[in-house]
Parts: structure tokens; sequence; C-alpha cells
């Protein structure tokens, strides 16, 4: 999780885009949603997050191939505790366990 979420930053997501799209609705809570393909738009407030995704080549360690997604957000109208908030829940969901 990070300390600051700033209006637009893409990242690269260890995930397939059928456990992305499973874990979604979950991870944007009451917000209002329109998932079209490779995108969703989010209303959270007076403005919206535009999410774009497309996969990535996998990422090979050794025998190991873990599946890549590049996620772009970009916060439109969100008031900057509204986007802090929004992206806290986001990441505690979209967390996934490692050690």
């Amino acid at each position: 999780m990070q300390s600051h979420y700033p209006e637009r930053f893409e990242r690269d997501m260890g995930t397939t885009e059928t456990e992305w799209l499973t874990a979604l609705p979950r991870a944007l809570g009451e917000h209002a949603f329109v998932l079209a393909e490779g995108q969703a738009r989010v209303q959270i407030g007076q403005g919206q997050l535009l999410l774009q995704w497309h996969p990535l080549p996998p990422r090979v360690i050794a025998l190991l191939r873990m599946q890549r997604l590049a996620v772009q957000f970009v916060f439109e109208g969100v008031e900057e505790g509204d986007r802090q908030r929004f992206m806290k829940r986001f990441d505690l969901t979209m967390q996934r366990g490692g050690g």
C-alpha cells in the first residue's frame, strides 16, 4: 500500500485478467461502475476513476511464470481525501498473500 496516490498512475500487477475481473467488484465496494472491454468507469463522489488494463508478457523467474496485467488509474474530479480513502480500501482488497 502506498502512502500517497496521485491523480494518474500505472501499475504492473501480478494477476490474470480473469482474476482481476473477479476481484474488481469487491475492491470497488459500494461505488457504481460500468465495465467495458479492458476498462471500467467508477463513480467516486462527484468525480470518476477510469481504469484501463491490458495483459503483459508473463514474468519468468526460473520455473515460475507469473501472469501480469498493466493497469492505468486516472482520477477525474475526485477530491484528494476521497481518492486516498478509495485507494487504501482498493489496495487492501486486491492485496494478495505472500511470504
